[in-house]
């Protein structure tokens, strides 16, 4: 019997993990959310030992930059089929150009400075897994429309800035279809199709519950967290062709308008 054995069971990998269940197979993890419990080393090797797949979606550890699943289970997951979620930062800063997956990662090409997921990243595929390059998130209860509804939307001055996104349903859908059919390991990225600015998503999310816009803010006036300002520091369109070709996989929701109907 095909069984998942996933670490890290939160908000994207619990929706993959449960898809693959209603498909028939048997799910298991760790995290909030699982039945096994990280640092209970005999019950994670067992758990290993009797999973026919493997799904990461541990981030790095922001302390010592490492892979907190390869540093504790590397031996163990050798030989396993192997599924990693992995970022779209790994690419860095593209100046709005368009990247796939043939485009250097940080990571490999040595260029910008240095990043703990993509040395994950490139750690997952030199074990063979299938890395998943993921975009900007959004789902149920994590959209333009909760943040827009709380009053935490914003929308910066950058006219240039395009952000590549991606529904939770349609990361779910890829990750499975990979599953199901064993495919190629190697890195795919799974976005939508319209890379665009938070600001139009932002704005159409208003539209759709019938507010006003958020005054556009400098990136100075905002007083955003490291981690935001650094995300608002890079910039890139991210291509999803590899997916549809390999994988036969076709998001659900192309675009924010689609996404964000459903939502609401």
């Amino acid at each position: 019997m095909a069984r998942l054995f996933t670490f890290g069971l939160g908000y994207t990998a619990r929706s993959i993990a449960q898809n693959m269940g209603m498909l028939g197979w048997k799910t298991s993890g760790t995290g909030s959310n699982g039945d096994v419990a990280f640092t209970n080393r005999d019950n994670v090797l067992r758990a290993i030992d009797t999973a026919s797949h493997i799904l990461s979606s541990v981030p790095p550890d922001r302390a010592s930059g490492g892979d907190p699943v390869l540093e504790a289970y590397a031996d163990a997951l050798a030989g396993k089929p192997l599924f990693y979620l992995s970022s779209t930062g790994v690419y860095g800063d593209r100046q709005g150009a368009w990247v796939d997956e043939a485009t250097p990662t940080i990571a490999q090409s040595g260029e910008g400075r240095r990043n703990a997921r993509a040395e994950a990243d490139l750690a997952w595929l030199n074990m063979g897994a299938r890395v998943f390059r993921l975009p900007g998130i959004y789902g149920p209860g994590r959209s333009a429309l909760d943040r827009v509804r709380a009053g935490q939307a914003r929308r910066i001055d950058l006219p240039d800035q395009v952000f590549s996104r991606v529904h939770v349903d349609d990361i779910a859908s890829g990750v499975v279809a990979a599953l199901v059919q064993d495919a190629p390991p190697g890195a795919y990225n799974l976005g939508d199709d319209w890379p665009c600015s938070g600001n139009e998503v932002t704005e159409h999310a208003c539209r759709l519950l019938g507010v006003e816009p958020p005054p556009l803010e400098s990136l100075e006036d905002a007083n955003l967290s490291a981690m935001a300002r650094g995300f608002y520091m890079e910039n890139r369109r991210v291509a999803n062709g590899k997916a549809k070709r390999v994988l036969g996989w076709q998001p659900r929701y192309p675009t924010y308008v689609e996404g964000l109907a459903a939502l609401l």
